[in-house]
């Protein structure tokens, strides 16, 4: 017996959704289909984020309560019309990831049962240039939103002082993403670089606060500066991404204003849409004009701390310190001593 179906028109699309009724956010009941609908519904915002940038899938196919397929390469079977792009790893083996050019591309992939959307920082014309900077502000045990608001702050701040605008976003788990439009003339390398120094200098100036310790032993109850979200390969959710929670939650764009008393948990599946068609996309600016990172890098480069850890998948990279655990690495010295 075939599998029921609905087909919704997308543009110039007709996307057909299958097992349209099918339970995907059991905590409020919502389903495949409104799971289409939802992102068709933001669709202006969520297309900003993602146009012409490689894209990963977070996919459930028997919704959010089961393990997650995380698709790098853009499913074999797929319609002509639906675009690729190349990408390298930093293994230097690549691969032809899913390039999102048009709405109906994203109502295809979440009728894949693709939760939230993961692009890189770069546009498929130049996939080895960033034109994001991405500030990712993770709440360590111990602390929670109103500390990855105040950090959030504390990168404004120094943000304010460079010329440079951010663009917050809840993450739709515990933490703040902050977007910043950067010229596309740095590596990935710098890119990461010039997010160290910023990361550095918020830590320096609320050390009661922010860390940036990439080892979790050495963090504390403090809120991480992930700097690796720059590496190539890394990526967050983009701005209208549902997350795989069983409450729908989504990473949601708000304005600075909204995120001194914001409370993440108001924006799921359900409530993001009124919003949006009350307000639009309140990051609409963010391609309106890009920043130079100089700053940021001449920091780096005055830094005698230099480079730091690279998450353990990649290979060892010029420069990057020791990439072992502080407590194993103690008693290795002791016992060589």
């Amino acid at each position: 017996m075939a599998s029921p179906f609905i087909e919704l028109n997308v543009g110039d699309r007709v996307i057909k959704v299958t097992n349209p009724d099918k339970i995907y956010f059991p905590e409020i009941g919502a389903t495949k289909r409104e799971l289409v609908e939802y992102y068709l519904s933001v669709g202006d915002g969520a297309l900003r984020a993602l146009r012409d940038r490689p894209t990963y899938l977070k996919r459930h196919p028997d919704g959010v309560a089961t393990e997650a397929i995380y698709q790098k390469r853009i499913p074999p079977k797929h319609p002509d019309w639906l675009q690729t792009v190349k990408i390298r790893f930093p293994s230097g083996r690549s691969a032809d990831a899913l390039r999102v050019t048009e709405l109906a591309a994203i109502a295809y992939c979440a009728n894949l049962a693709t939760i939230d959307f993961h692009p890189w920082p770069t546009r498929a014309d130049d996939v080895e240039h960033p034109d994001e900077l991405r500030i990712d502000i993770d709440p360590q045990p111990g602390t929670g939103f109103d500390e990855a608001r105040v950090t959030a702050f504390a990168v404004r701040d120094v943000l304010d002082e460079l010329g440079m605008r951010g663009f917050p976003k809840t993450s739709g788990t515990r933490g703040i993403h902050i977007n910043v439009r950067i010229e596309r003339r740095w590596s990935f390398t710098e890119v990461r670089q010039s997010a160290i120094a910023l990361a550095r200098e918020v830590e320096r100036r609320r050390p009661d606060l922010a860390t940036t310790a990439w080892w979790k032993e050495e963090r504390g109850e403090k809120v991480f500066i992930d700097y690796n979200q720059n590496a190539r390969d890394r990526t967050i959710a983009s701005a209208y991404s549902v997350r795989a929670r069983p409450h729908a939650p989504v990473s949601t764009p708000v304005t600075w204003e909204e995120l001194a008393d914001v409370d993440p948990r108001d924006f799921d599946i359900r409530t993001v849409p009124p919003r949006f068609a009350r307000l639009g996309d309140v990051h609409g600016e963010i391609d309106d004009r890009a920043f130079t990172i100089e700053p940021l890098l001449e920091w780096y480069a005055k830094d005698e701390r230099g480079d730091m850890p690279y998450p353990p998948n990649y290979p060892k990279m010029p420069g990057e310190p020791p990439r072992v655990q502080p407590s194993r690495a103690r008693p290795q010295a002791e016992d060589a001593g």
